[in-house]
C-alpha cells in the first residue's frame, strides 16, 4: 500500500519501527458475543487489515493489547491463550476481509475471562499492557497528523477535478470520509487536521464533524 504521492487513496499511516517488538491482541465485535485473538507487528495496520471499518465493527473500549519485546514472546502468549480457550472457537464472521488472513482464532462466549487471562500472561511475564485500545489508537494516528492534511486536501481536489469531468469518484469519496470517520472514532478531531473546505465536504455528504 503506498501513501506517497497524489494517487493513492489510502490514508498515510505513522512509521511504527517497532525493532523486534511485537503485541499481542484481544479484539472483540462489537455487537457481538465473538473475539479475536492473534499477534501483530503493527496492531494498527492488522486491524485495517482485518475491517476497514475496524473502529466501528471491534469494540475499542474492551480490546486490548500486551505489549513485548520479541516476537516469539507474542507467539507463546497468544498459544496458552488459544490452549486455553480451545472449546470456544468459533467462525470467523462474514464481514473479516478474506485477503487479511484472519479467518482462524476467533472465539465465542469467553470475555471478559479472555481479557483476564491475558492481563495475568502480561502480569506474570512483567509485560505492558495497553487499554483501551481507543487511547492507544488516537495517540497512533495522531502521530502523523502532519500528513494527513496534505493528502486530504490532495484527495478533495482530485474528487472535486473528477467530478468537473463527469468521472466518477467512488473510491476517493469514500477513502477520504473513511480516514475522517476514524479519526472522530477515536476522539481525534478531523476538523483540525484537515483543510476546511474538506471539512465542509465531508460535513455535506456525510453529516456533523466534532
Amino acid at each position: 500500500m503506498s501513501d506517497t504521492g497524489p494517487a493513492s487513496t489510502e490514508a498515510p499511516l505513522p512509521r511504527f519501527a517497532s525493532r523486534g517488538k511485537a503485541f499481542v491482541y484481544v479484539l472483540p465485535c462489537r455487537d457481538r458475543d465473538l473475539l479475536k485473538v492473534g499477534f501483530a507487528r503493527d496492531p494498527l495496520r492488522r486491524f485495517m487489515d482485518l475491517h476497514r471499518r475496524f473502529h466501528t465493527f471491534f469494540d475499542l473500549d474492551r480490546g486490548l493489547l500486551v505489549a513485548v519485546e520479541k516476537v516469539a514472546q507474542a507467539r507463546a502468549i497468544e498459544r496458552a491463550l488459544l490452549t486455553r480457550f480451545a472449546e470456544a472457537r468459533a467462525a470467523a464472521p462474514l464481514e473479516v476481509r478474506d485477503v487479511a488472513a484472519g479467518k482462524t482464532e476467533w472465539y465465542e462466549g469467553i470475555d471478559p475471562s479472555v481479557s483476564a487471562s491475558a492481563i495475568a500472561l502480561a502480569h506474570e511475564g512483567g509485560h505492558e499492557i495497553i487499554a483501551p485500545l481507543r487511547v492507544w489508537l488516537a495517540a497512533r494516528l495522531g502521530d502523523h497528523a502532519d500528513r494527513i492534511y496534505d493528502w486530504a486536501a490532495r484527495m478533495h481536489e482530485a474528487i472535486v477535478e473528477a467530478h468537473a469531468y463527469g468521472v466518477s469518484a467512488e473510491r476517493a469519496e469514500a477513502s477520504l470520509a473513511l480516514a475522517i470517520e476514524r479519526y472522530e472514532s477515536v476522539g481525534l478531531k478531523a476538523r483540525e487536521l484537515i483543510p476546511e473546505d474538506v471539512a465542509q465536504w465531508y460535513e455535506r455528504h456525510y453529516g456533523g464533524l466534532a
